[in-house]
Formats: structure tokens, C-alpha cells, sequence
């Protein structure tokens, strides 16, 4: 559970010390860390779309049904690849559908390289302009994840921080949910949510904790326009003890409805575009 109503029943934690105080010549295990997260198997219109058009990794090959409409996206998607080499193929709807993992794969499928994950310290530097990252701490729900990925970049967030366990990697149901996002983020896999924020804090990272029960609410944070990584948990679970405690800061999103809560998806949206409108009033 990601967000709060207004009127706090339990005081935000905040740290004392600023991040980017530690010993930043340490070389730790997440600095040098990479790994693969999946995304192998990409299904649907637009996801395979924008594997084409990032660029980033060709795919191998690409499975169109047999019998589906040629118009519009699969048109430009085939078009695409016969321009960048990529061997198109038809394929039964038998042999189709036993291969598909996601729930509407919409007749078009790829297989490509996995996306390979990148060090902490690349992750903060990448962009080159203050980091707006996304930590998922327990977030298992493939279409929750996929969700949260696609506001994720078009709010304009510069990477993810995936832990290796308890936690959706980048499969055909999240890559479809994410719609093309995941061709355009750059990903961290780490051991664990509350290491690397420790990590995050000694690269000068502020994290912000996601909490039902914070007292203070997002849009009063006035430290969003730097680099900061947003923490979100899973949906009725929230954040764990542990990774609550090693937050700079918690924060809740104010609700004025009956509905107890937002699910993670929607709340993670409402905070990257509190994020988008802090850095646009700098």
C-alpha cells in the first residue's frame, strides 16, 4: 500500500544526516554489479514497436500470428524490421500461443537480448542531470510492475532499482503492461532495497519512502527537484520494516475519497509527476 489520507497516524522518519556524507571512494558489491532482468520475450503491438525503435537491442526475430490484421502498428512493425534485417516470421496460432506468456500478446512476439542491468553508480550518473529513480521494494505483480515502468519514463524518471528477490522481473506480462517503457530505462538489480539505499545515500541520493501512515504528504517535499529515488512497496503489504527504516524520508499521498487506498500503480504515478512538477518549477 503506497499512500495515505490526510491526517497522519504515525510521524514521517527523516534522517539527520544529508546523503553523500559517507565515504564515497568505498567500492562496494553494487558498484560493479550487472545482471541480466529479463525481457527476452517481448509481446504485443507497441512493446515490440519500440524495441524496433529504440534501438538499443536488435532483436533476433520476430513472430507475427498467422491470420492477424497487417494494418496499422504490425504494418509499421514489419516495415521496420525488414529496414533493420530482423527476420520476420508467420507462425501457426498453435505454435503461437504455446510460446506467449502474456495474457494479450496481441499476435506479434520477439525475442531479443536480455536487458542487462547496470551499477548503482552508473544508474545515478547516467543521465547526467540529477537522478529521479524508481525503487521497487516487493513489488511482485507483473502488470502492477509493467504499469508503474510506462508512467515511470513518461514522467521522465531516469532508472529503476530492482532487488534480486521477492520482487517481477521484466517478464512478457510486464513488458506488454510497460508498452515500450523498458526500452528507454536503464536498471539496477541489486541484492537488497534497504543495502542499496545505503548505497544510493553515499552518492548523494535522498530516498523517499511511500507510507500510508506519514504524516507529511509528497507535495510538500521540497527535496524532489534533486536527486532523490522514489521507494515504493507492494500493494497491501506497503514497504518493509527494514526498508522503511533506511529512508530519508517518508511521505503519503493525501486521499479524499471513501477507497482506502490507491493500488501501487496508480500511486506511483502520482508521485513521478509530483517529482516532474518540482523539477519544472526550478
Amino acid at each position: 500500500m503506497a499512500t495515505g489520507r490526510q491526517g497522519p497516524s504515525r510521524t514521517s522518519r527523516q534522517r539527520s544526516s544529508r546523503p553523500g556524507q559517507r565515504d564515497r571512494g568505498q567500492n562496494t558489491y553494487f558498484t560493479q554489479r550487472a545482471a541480466n532482468l529479463g525481457g527476452e520475450q517481448v509481446e504485443g503491438h507497441r512493446a515490440v514497436l519500440e524495441l524496433l525503435k529504440a534501438g538499443r537491442r536488435r532483436p533476433q526475430e520476430i513472430w507475427f500470428e498467422d491470420g492477424i490484421d497487417r494494418l496499422g502498428l504490425p504494418r509499421e512493425i514489419a516495415d521496420l524490421a525488414l529496414s533493420e534485417r530482423v527476420p520476420v516470421v508467420t507462425v501457426s496460432r498453435t505454435r503461437f500461443d504455446s510460446r506467449a506468456a502474456s495474457e494479450s500478446h496481441q499476435g506479434v512476439m520477439a525475442f531479443a537480448p536480455a536487458i542487462r542491468g547496470v551499477s548503482l553508480e552508473e544508474l545515478v550518473k547516467k543521465s547526467g542531470r540529477p537522478p529521479a529513480l524508481v525503487v521497487v521494494d516487493h513489488i511482485t505483480d507483473p502488470r502492477n510492475f509493467g504499469a508503474l515502468l510506462r508512467s515511470a519514463e513518461v514522467a521522465g524518471m531516469t532508472g529503476v532499482v530492482v532487488p534480486e528477490h521477492r520482487a517481477c522481473r521484466l517478464t512478457p506480462s510486464a513488458t506488454k503492461t510497460a508498452a515500450g517503457a523498458i526500452e528507454y530505462m536503464d536498471f539496477a538489480l541489486v541484492p537488497g532495497v534497504p543495502a542499496a539505499l545505503e548505497e544510493l545515500k553515499a552518492l548523494g541520493v535522498w530516498s523517499v519512502g511511500l507510507d500510508p501512515d506519514a504524516e507529511m504528504s509528497l507535495s510538500d517535499v521540497s527535496l524532489l527537484s534533486g536527486p532523490v529515488a522514489m521507494v515504493l512497496g507492494a500493494e497491501g503489504k506497503g514497504l518493509s520494516k527494514l526498508t522503511r527504516s533506511r529512508c530519508d524520508l517518508l511521505a503519503g499521498i493525501p486521499q479524499y475519497g471513501k477507497v482506502e487506498s490507491l493500488n501501487v500503480s496508480a500511486a506511483a504515478t502520482v508521485a513521478f509527476y509530483e517529482v516532474a512538477r518540482s523539477r519544472d518549477e526550478i
